[in-house]
């Protein structure tokens, strides 16, 4: 998705969809660990009718903490790279993974502002965590342009649809 690309809430809703039409055929499971979204990718999955049958859990990890206690995210990884960082969320997905019995996980963790950012981590800086059968996990940066619920709605957009990509072509 390019900077400045604004989902509404019925394209994330149809991304959603497509979602959970491959996982009920599949008989598979998603769980989500998210920080700076919010539980919002939960709320979006949640939201479909049915959405039991695929959606195994969703999980705020908002605080070091709660990455730490929840998810097995380690202190070091924490303390060396921050929150918003690829080693942070690929540990998020693979712990989640790890807790729960679902056989995928997105993990989200990021700075939507409006304060927070850095030089090195502005505003919009988003990263995002894939991880599924097969030991298979994927970690991707974004930067999102605008205010806050533009940033964490890009998010939850740019995390379903490669999410969907992914699933739909596992073997």
């Amino acid at each position: 998705m390019g900077q400045g690309s604004q989902p509404d809430d019925e394209a994330i809703a149809g991304r959603v969809a497509r979602l959970a039409e491959v996982l009920l055929a599949r008989g598979e499971q998603l769980a989500t660990a998210e920080s700076c979204t919010g539980g919002w990718v939960a709320k979006v999955c949640t939201d479909l009718a049915g959405s039991s049958a695929w959606f195994e859990r969703g999980l705020v990890t908002y605080s070091n903490a709660a990455k730490r206690e929840l998810l097995g995210v380690p202190a070091a990884t924490l303390d060396a790279h921050g929150a918003v960082s690829e080693q942070t969320v690929q540990a998020m997905a693979q712990g989640l993974l790890c807790h729960s019995p679902a056989h995928w996980a997105l993990a989200i963790s990021g700075i939507a502002g409006p304060g927070g950012g850095s030089a090195e981590k502005p505003v919009g800086t988003v990263w995002i965590a894939w991880a599924g059968p097969g030991g298979w996990c994927r970690q991707q940066c974004y930067r999102f342009d605008d205010d806050r619920d533009a940033v964490r709605r890009q998010a939850v957009a740019a995390a379903l649809d490669a999410l969907y990509e992914r699933v739909q072509v596992a073997a």
